[in-house]
């Protein structure tokens, strides 16, 4: 299955990955699904404090 999606390395201390895990397991989802959505909901509620972040091509694609 292709995806747009960048792969990324994130570490954690064991104790918290395992309990980012759990609260995955609970919510029926993978901890990769967990984690996208944790950040997503981050970067809405920092967007409703504090307006849209704006993201150029050029940011977008040179990463």
């Amino acid at each position: 299955m292709a995806t747009n999606k960048i792969q990324t390395g994130i570490r954690f201390e064991p104790e918290l990955l395992c309990k980012i895990s759990k609260v995955a397991k609970a919510n029926k989802r993978s901890l990769n699904a967990q984690l996208e959505f944790l950040a997503q909901n981050c970067v809405k509620e920092y967007e409703s404090e504090n307006g849209e972040i704006k993201i150029s091509e050029e940011e977008l694609y040179s990463k």
